[in-house]
């Protein structure tokens, strides 16, 4: 069942019913950026045209774009109501609201959808919480990596590094030529893993988190307490043979 978060000041709006009578699961709760989470990647700011129009305005616009980009992967700013309407009431010059549009879809790289009502609104975000949804089931079921049948080196690299999370064919290549080696790549910081194209900085903590995880079973092999490395234990070795 597709999940969306919902800011707290939007029960007031229809658009959550709306949503629950789409068949959509809502949660409320206070976000701190946003008014829709979709996903860890996607968050959404809902406007109505006279609240984007006095943003613009009192420049709260462009700092909640800024944390709209800081949070997620893809932020989506819905502004809903006629936008000419809404120019008009707040005096807002028309130059100062098509510069807005350029800047947020150009230099932020934020998708705007206008909708006409709260009821397409709710339509708008459904159809994404459901393309999301559908997206993200597809990658819990990847088809595995057919293990190598040979034994050159690339072709085992390439089929570790496709095991981990989001980590498809074209990504493992790319971790290859940025860290030349499955070594680097799983010393890597998590800064670094975050400078893979291909790779946001959710994706580089999923895979961090993985490369870091203690397995629950582990026992370090120890003598009075003290854990002994391999290569405590060769100078250990060397040590006795010069002793005889």
């Amino acid at each position: 069942m597709p999940v969306v978060y919902v800011d707290e000041r939007e029960r007031s709006s229809k658009v959550p019913q709306l949503l629950i009578e789409k068949g959509v699961t809502v949660i409320f709760k206070f976000l701190d950026v946003g008014d829709y989470v979709i996903s860890n990647r996607i968050g959404i700011e809902r406007k109505t045209a006279i609240d984007f129009a006095k943003s613009i305005v009192d420049g709260r616009l462009f700092d909640q774009a800024s944390r709209l980009l800081q949070t997620f992967e893809k932020a989506i700013i819905v502004i809903e109501g006629s936008l000419r309407r809404a120019t008009k009431m707040t005096n807002l010059k028309r130059p100062a609201l098509i510069g807005a549009y350029i800047a947020l879809t150009l230099d932020m790289d934020i998708a705007i959808l206008n909708t006409r009502d709260e009821e397409e609104t709710a339509e708008v975000i459904k159809r994404v919480v459901l393309k999301e949804f559908k997206k993200s089931h597809a990658l819990s079921f990847r088809k595995p990596v057919q293990k190598p049948t040979t034994s050159e080196a690339i072709e085992w690299q390439l089929y570790i590094l496709q095991a981990f999370p989001h980590v498809g064919p074209k990504i493992a290549i790319r971790i290859l030529e940025k860290f030349g080696s499955i070594v680097n790549f799983c010393n890597a910081s998590l800064s670094e893993l975050s400078k893979v194209d291909g790779l946001s900085e959710s994706k580089a903590a999923e895979i961090y988190r993985v490369l870091h995880a203690i397995y629950k079973e582990f026992k370090r092999e120890s003598k009075s307490g003290v854990s002994k490395s391999l290569a405590d234990y060769l100078q250990h070795q060397k040590e006795e043979k010069q002793e005889k």
